[in-house]
């Protein structure tokens, strides 16, 4: 049996006439062919197959928001005070200190706006920050010491501390419909990413932590934090089960806004972020499995959501993928993608499921991505979108590169398969595919299906790839273009 065959597809490209084997071969080295010539080539079609979407059920089966005890603990008790000038660190510790000792419950922000540095939660503690409430976090980069066990964009290290914090707990939460605000600006954080001649404040330290985790040099002894240039993320959770975050408003993160990271069973419901620094993605769920993101608005300086499992040898070493992820109800505005998946997946990523978004923006440039390398790797399989409402993207509806940084220059090259799009409409792109492979990798079986595209501008770029399948499509081009001896209909 082939490997097509064992997930249902019949590969029949065996099985092709002369013209369409000439099509692919074009396809496979330097196509840049609409996929309606590929429709038309007469390519013999897999018989229609379930595309996943049974599967939703079992998996919100095992989504459940985590529960806590009617027991509240105001941070204002515990010696916070409001108007932003008493550091409120010390009380907001020692709220959730006693939360947790008395069995669980919720930790309350009242209105008004309080200053602190870093927030570590604990099992059984939901962070309420109520309405009219602001969580501002301090600017000064000690105020995140000492380093924590973190993963910086994929590679594990010690680094500063996240903004909000936990560490191999259970039934955590951070809630309420106050605003969290990160202080961010072009004046701290954001700086250390900003390219002075080309090179900015973090690369020397980037560059080093991904050569310590291409070395194997051991997670304890990859030291940074103070001295060093690496932003720490806003949210992150790492190691946990059964985490919410709910209703909150994130603004100025340093870095990645929400990070759930080796996590099980995560709600990520009514967010609503608007960050537009440099790597601001808005939700990274990262080697995860079991993650609904629902209901939530993004508007940020990078992808709004991007899912990822790790980063070269280091996220192989972990060799954890992420899994069953669920998006739906979401409004994506400004970013690059409105759902990404890596580049960091080198521990794989398989069940990926978008419905019912919105993504509109004259400052987006895709709605699904798919990017890695032959460093990164990894397997990328079975993702599937339906009934998404696409406005204005600058490059594609669906960009797929594999030639991403480093390229074809590694001895890891990825796989994407079984892509499914479907009930998607737009208003205006600049193509409807990017696909961009090598011929190590593997990019088949993608298929588009009942779609309306308005407003195309240039021809699809599809280069080493397999099959692409278009299906009841309806493609249009900005301008009307007839055949030289045809005329306009009427």
């Amino acid at each position: 049996m082939s490997s097509n065959e064992s997930t249902g597809w019949t590969d029949r490209r065996r099985l092709l006439p002369t013209s369409a084997l000439a099509i692919l071969a074009v396809i496979a080295t330097a196509g840049s062919l609409r996929p309606a010539d590929i429709a038309q080539a007469g390519i013999d079609r897999p018989p229609q197959q379930t595309l996943g979407w049974d599967k939703l059920p079992e998996l919100l089966a095992r989504i459940k928001a985590p529960e806590f005890p009617a027991r509240d603990f105001a941070i204002t008790d515990f010696g916070a005070k409001a108007g932003g000038i008493t550091d409120c660190t010390r009380a907001i510790r020692l709220a959730i200190e006693a939360c947790h000792a008395a069995g669980g419950g919720r930790v309350l922000v009242p209105a008004g706006i309080y200053l602190t540095g870093a927030i570590e939660l604990l099992g059984g503690v939901d962070l309420e920050v109520s309405a009219g409430a602001t969580l501002q976090f301090f600017s000064d980069p000690s105020a995140y010491l000492p380093v924590v066990a973190t993963r910086w964009e994929g590679v594990e290290c010690m680094n500063y501390a996240p903004l909000i914090h936990a560490a191999n707990v259970e039934n955590i939460a951070v809630t309420g419909t106050g605003v969290l605000d990160g202080s961010a600006s072009v004046d701290n954080w954001w700086s250390w990413a900003h390219k002075t001649h080309g090179v900015a404040p973090a690369t020397a330290d980037s560059q080093a932590l991904n050569l310590m985790g291409d070395r194997g040099v051991p997670v304890a002894e990859r030291r940074f934090g103070a001295g060093h240039k690496l932003r720490p993320n806003f949210i992150e959770f790492q190691g946990c089960r059964n985490v919410l975050v709910s209703g909150v408003a994130i603004r100025r993160s340093p870095m990645w806004e929400i990070h759930p990271v080796l996590c099980s069973n995560v709600t990520v419901r009514d967010v609503h972020i608007s960050s537009h620094g440099p790597n601001n993605d808005g939700c990274d769920p990262e080697s995860c499995r079991d993650v609904l993101i629902e209901g939530c608005t993004f508007d940020t300086g990078d992808d709004c959501i991007a899912i990822k499992s790790g980063r070269n040898a280091d996220g192989r070493r972990v060799g954890v993928p992420v899994e069953n992820i669920l998006i739906r109800h979401c409004a994506m505005k400004d970013g690059h993608a409105g759902v990404a998946i890596g580049s960091e997946i080198s521990g794989g990523c398989r069940g990926v499921f978008v419905e019912d978004c919105t993504m509109d923006s004259p400052h987006l440039d895709r709605a699904l991505r798919i990017k890695s390398n032959a460093v990164r790797g990894g397997a990328i399989s079975e993702v599937h979108m339906r009934r998404c409402q696409v406005g204005h993207v600058t490059e594609a509806i669906l960009t797929v590169d594999l030639l991403y940084e480093e390229g074809a220059r590694g001895g890891f090259p990825p796989s994407v398969t079984d892509v499914n799009i479907e009930d998607v409409t737009a208003t205006a792109a600049e193509r409807v595919l990017f696909i961009k492979g090598f011929p190590a990798a593997t990019i088949d079986r993608i298929r588009l299906s009942r779609c309306r595209i308005e407003g195309i501008v240039e021809p699809d770029v599809i280069e080493s790839a397999g099959l692409i399948q278009l299906d009841a499509d309806t493609i249009r081009p900005a301008r009307s273009v007839v055949s030289r001896d045809s005329r306009a209909a009427p």
